[in-house]
């Protein structure tokens, strides 16, 4: 697991509870988006939960699904868990401990009618990017949708004076790690077997990317 030093790093509020900034900024648009494509009834599993804020929030705007918090990092499953104490939806699963760059976790973690995917391939490497889409793939119902938002370079160029700073930090602590080009990541996720369904452009030049695993024969 990383540490890397962010613009953005999350704060404790109470106990173990934490807020990060961005999670605030960009959670409407990208509830807005999530109530275009999202089911009425299912399961949805987010990767990388961070602070939790993401999730009650989702939660409580979206009852009839059943959302499943994961993340690698301890202080983060502890303020997941403060979050839904103090907020309280009931149909958020307990978090669970998920590295979702580690090959394989698929194989535990199947049959999800939604995965979300919020502000991480520009923190890991691309074989770690790589790696986590496939098994994304695995992880999808047939019908299943793939809800991936972030930055992104587009056409191999990053397109606003902040990308070039952000992308310029993280690469200067971690040479292997930095924005992904928008056009890599579909070919990724095409070759996953993951059809195309939706591009949104988001505040702060962000896309949302939202794609559908096919239903079986």
């Amino acid at each position: 697991m990383r540490h890397l030093n962010l613009p953005d790093n999350s704060a404790p509020i109470d106990g173990a509870r934490r807020r990060a900034p961005s999670a605030e900024r960009n959670l409407e648009p990208i509830a807005a988006v999530l109530e275009q494509h999202l089911p009425k009834s299912g399961r949805v599993l987010e990767l990388a939960s961070g602070t939790g804020q993401h999730i009650v929030a989702l939660a409580a705007r979206f009852g009839g699904l059943t959302w499943q918090p994961t993340d690698i990092d301890p202080a983060n499953l502890e303020s997941i868990r403060a979050w839904v104490a103090e907020v309280g939806p009931d149909n958020v699963r307990p978090p669970l401990h998920l590295d979702a760059c580690e090959p394989g976790w698929a194989d535990t973690q199947a049959n999800w009618d939604v995965i979300c995917l919020t502000n991480l391939l520009h923190l890991i490497s691309a074989t770690e990017a790589e790696t986590l889409l496939t098994e994304v793939a695995r992880a999808l119902s047939p019908g299943g949708l793939f809800c991936l938002y972030g930055p992104f370079r587009r056409d191999g160029a990053l397109t606003s004076d902040g990308d070039k700073r952000f992308d310029a930090n993280l690469r200067a602590q971690d040479p292997a790690i930095g924005y992904k080009d928008f056009e890599w990541v579909e070919q990724v996720l095409a070759e996953c077997g993951l059809s195309p369904r939706a591009l949104h452009t988001m505040p702060a030049n962000n896309l949302m990317i939202v794609t559908r695993r096919p239903d079986q024969a």
